[in-house]
C-alpha cells in the first residue's frame, strides 16, 4: 500500500498529495514481505515488531505532513505516549498505536493521553477492524513504509500552561536524544 518508491526517500520533497489514494478495505490485504536490507528498529526494544512498523510508517506519513516527531515520550501523569508530533503552527498531537484488537481491547489508558494533545490519533494496520476506535479519535491506517490518514479527530486545545510544558518535554527529549546519537559515551540514559 505505502511501498511506493516516494515513500522509501524521505530525501525527496515532501508534499500533501504523497498520501495515496485508500483502497477499499474488504478487498485489501497487506502482501509486503518485509526487505532485510530495509530494517525497522525500535526505538526502546519493548515494541512488538508489527508496533514498530506500524511506528515507523506513521511518523514517516507525519514528518511527511511537516510535523516533528518523537516516540516514547515520557508524560508528566507517568504515562508514556507512543508517538508525539508536533506540527509547525506549534499543535501537539498523540498517536497511539495498536497492533491488533486484542491490544486496543486490554489497554484503555490512551484516556489519560488526552489532557496532553490537541489531537489524539490511533495508528492501525489495515486488516485492523476500525469500527472498534472511538469517533472522536482520529485514525491512521500504517505499514512499515507509511501511513494514510483515514480521520481527523476531534480537537480540544491545551491551555497556555500544558502546551508549554509539552512542548519543553518534547525539545528536552530530542535533544537529549540526538547528543546520546552523537556522543553515545556522554554519561546519560534516556
Amino acid at each position: 500500500m505505502f511501498h511506493q518508491a516516494k515513500w522509501l526517500s524521505m530525501h525527496n520533497p515532501v508534499k500533501r498529495n504523497m498520501m495515496p489514494i485508500m483502497m477499499p478495505m474488504k478487498s485489501f490485504r497487506l502482501e509486503i514481505v518485509a526487505d532485510a536490507s530495509d530494517p525497522v528498529v525500535a526505538f526502546d526494544g519493548r515494541q512488538s515488531a508489527i508496533a514498530a512498523e506500524l511506528q515507523r510508517g506513521v511518523c514517516r506519513a507525519l514528518r511527511a505532513l511537516g510535523h516533528s516527531v518523537v516516540t516514547e515520550l515520557a508524560l508528566a501523569n507517568g504515562r508514556r505516549a507512543d508517538v508525539v508530533a508536533v506540527s509547525p503552527g506549534g499543535d501537539v498531537l498523540i498517536v497511539e498505536i495498536k497492533s491488533c484488537l486484542m491490544d486496543f481491547q486490554s489497554d484503555c489508558k490512551w484516556q489519560d493521553y488526552l489532557p496532553h494533545c490537541d489531537r489524539l490519533y490511533f495508528v492501525v494496520a489495515p486488516d485492523f477492524p476500525c469500527e472498534v476506535i472511538p469517533d472522536h479519535a482520529g485514525l491512521f491506517l500504517a505499514d512499515r513504509y507509511g501511513a494514510e490518514l483515514v480521520r481527523e479527530p476531534v480537537e480540544e486545545r491545551l491551555g497556555a500552561a500544558r502546551r508549554k510544558a509539552m512542548l519543553l518535554c518534547f525539545a528536552r527529549a530530542a535533544a537529549l536524544r540526538l547528543q546520546r546519537h552523537l556522543d553515545p559515551a556522554c554519561g546519560f540514559e534516556i
